[in-house]
């Protein structure tokens, strides 16, 4: 039975395994969603500038060409430079997640792949994408902590007075954890709030991007701290 609220979106995949494939876009087709799909890289690009859909479902190996390299040209796309894009590979280690995340991906997901969790990170993804004001960035026009100013009207970020283009999800991953200078977030408060997925879910996406964040912010890195075991902090207090 479909989700009417999903009717709407439409969602690219782009897989080069038939049997995942199809199996993906028969369960995203059955939770609501207008599927397209491709079996390479070049097919799955002339769709998704045609189409411009919301939503892509990328693997990152594919027969003639990387899921990086996709993800590194729609982002350079005004057209498409919105895209959210959620990596899904057989490569798990930490190196690979990185890489994903410094062409812009949002999300990661490890093959083998629980079906019914894929659907709920693509309910999430999508309505992020719907969502004109996302509640997460509800926060003063301009904040400032140490070396580091936000520009929330216009989404801006400058460390030592140098701009830093952050992804949406780093952005928003920034703002929640500055609205809540001091305090503890666990990794399950960030998918919450930041991803909109289940708090319990087992999942390295908090952890590699925090580590791509705290990589971008440089020399105001320090004020994303990690609790050991729990979670992160924000603070701009000293020592």
């Amino acid at each position: 039975m479909s989700d009417g609220s999903n009717d709407a979106v439409q969602i690219l995949v782009i897989e080069d395994e038939d049997d995942i494939r199809n199996l993906v876009v028969m369960n995203l087709k059955r939770a609501g969603f207008d599927v397209l799909s491709a079996g390479n890289g070049s097919d799955g690009l002339s769709l998704l500038r045609a189409h411009r859909p919301p939503v892509l479902l990328l693997d990152l190996m594919l027969p003639d060409m990387s899921g990086e390299q996709i993800c590194a040209t729609l982002r350079q796309d005004p057209e498409t430079k919105d895209t959210y894009v959620i990596m899904v590979t057989a490569r798990t280690e930490e190196q690979d997640r990185i890489a994903g995340f410094e062409v812009g991906a949002d999300d990661y997901v490890p093959k083998p792949f629980s079906v019914k969790e894929l659907v709920l990170r693509v309910k999430a993804a999508a309505r992020r994408t719907q969502s004109k004001a996302p509640d997460v960035l509800e926060a003063p026009d301009e904040l400032k902590f140490d070396n580091l100013t936000i520009d929330n009207r216009a989404h801006r970020v400058w460390i030592v007075g140098e701009e830093v283009e952050l992804t949406s999800t780093e952005y928003k991953l920034l703002i929640y954890l500055a609205t809540s200078e001091g305090k503890m977030c666990s990794r399950g408060e960030l998918l919450e709030h930041v991803w909109e997925l289940p708090p319990t879910l087992n999942t390295r996406t908090v952890d590699t991007h925090v580590k791509r964040l705290r990589q971008k912010l440089g020399a105001a890195s320090g004020l994303v701290q990690t609790v050991r075991g729990a979670g992160y902090r924000f603070t701009s207090a000293e020592g």
